[in-house]
């Protein structure tokens, strides 16, 4: 097999639920017993597995049936509510994926780990939110909420309206010495929803903010940090594309850091969507020369792994 060993899987919201299935904890257990096949026959082929997902549909519900109950019960703050998250998606990846491994013959311990992220308050995504979560809005719902609740809205890559938030980058993984610890013997989830971003005092105390760290980049974070042979980012489409969805639409298979910054200068990618994964692949060919970055389909990562699929990034 590939010669590479130690991969980082970031599972993109497609993974997680489909558009055409109620947004309930049901269905998301539903879509994610089917996208554990294909992380699990990476596991078979040899792959020591860390896993981080997004969270962002899941984050807005959470904090939506918190602010719609607070005159029942006190509203949760941003923070608690992507703990929340990371909760119960690592719960259904864990349970899941320890059984499509046992189908295969494999008892790998699968484990979900609460983690936090340490993010730099003066970070200057505070005062410029960019980050989608919750569900899809027309225009008019959304200019609605804004002027009800104070909300930012923004459209998102031609798909509706949607909240966004501060999307600070990742600077250090809280937990990162229990991955560490873990990962030779079990399939970590970690760095759910990009993990939960706390600011550092100057006593050391870690603090909580609304915020949500893009999963890409946190994910990156963690492959450069454990030394991973690849970082593997899941998404809806098999391969990069220039002109996306455009006539003259050009599907990229294997480019280079400096291609791939020329491309984001020439505005290529939508912001919220593929520019972080691009942005991220970037980061860790460049923190890891010889090494690269795949982005891909779910349905395509073992093929991706193989060289037979996605966009391979290097330097």
């Amino acid at each position: 097999m590939n010669e590479a060993k130690r991969l980082v899987v970031a599972l993109g919201g497609n993974a997680l639920e489909e558009k055409s299935l109620p947004p309930t904890a049901e269905s998301q257990l539903d879509v994610v017993k089917r996208t554990v096949e294909y992380l699990a026959d990476l596991s078979v082929k040899g792959y020591e597995l860390a896993i981080a997902h997004g969270n962002g549909p899941q984050v807005g519900r959470i904090v939506l049936a918190s602010e719609a109950a607070a005159n029942v019960t006190p509203a949760m703050p941003f923070d608690v509510c992507g703990a929340m998250s990371q909760g119960y998606i690592g719960y259904h990846i864990q349970q899941a994926l320890r059984f499509a491994l046992q189908k295969r013959g494999k008892n790998t311990p699968v484990v979900s780990l609460v983690t936090q992220v340490v993010v730099d308050k003066n970070d200057p995504a505070f005062q410029k939110p960019t980050k989608p979560i919750g569900p899809f809005y027309s225009e008019e719902e959304a200019k609605k909420l804004q002027a009800e609740k104070g909300f930012s809205v923004k459209e998102d890559a031609g798909r509706g309206w949607r909240r966004v938030v501060a999307s600070p980058m990742p600077k250090r993984i809280v937990e990162l010495s229990a991955v560490k610890e873990l990962f030779d013997t079990t399939i970590v989830i970690t760095v759910g929803g990009g993990g939960i971003p706390v600011v550092e005092r100057e006593d050391g105390i870690l603090e909580g903010v609304a915020a949500v760290i893009d999963k890409d980049l946190a994910a990156e974070r963690l492959a450069e940090d454990i030394d991973a042979d690849i970082l593997m980012i899941l998404t809806e489409v098999e391969k990069v594309s220039l002109n996306f969805k455009k006539p003259d639409q050009k599907d990229l298979d294997h480019i280079t850091v400096a291609e791939a910054e020329r491309y984001i200068e020439e505005g290529h990618f939508a912001p919220g969507s593929m520019l972080p994964k691009v942005q991220a692949a970037i980061r860790f060919a460049k923190s890891h020369p010889g090494k690269q970055a795949i982005i891909t389909s779910l349905y395509k990562a073992v093929d991706a792994v193989e060289g037979k699929a996605g966009t391979v990034i290097t330097m």
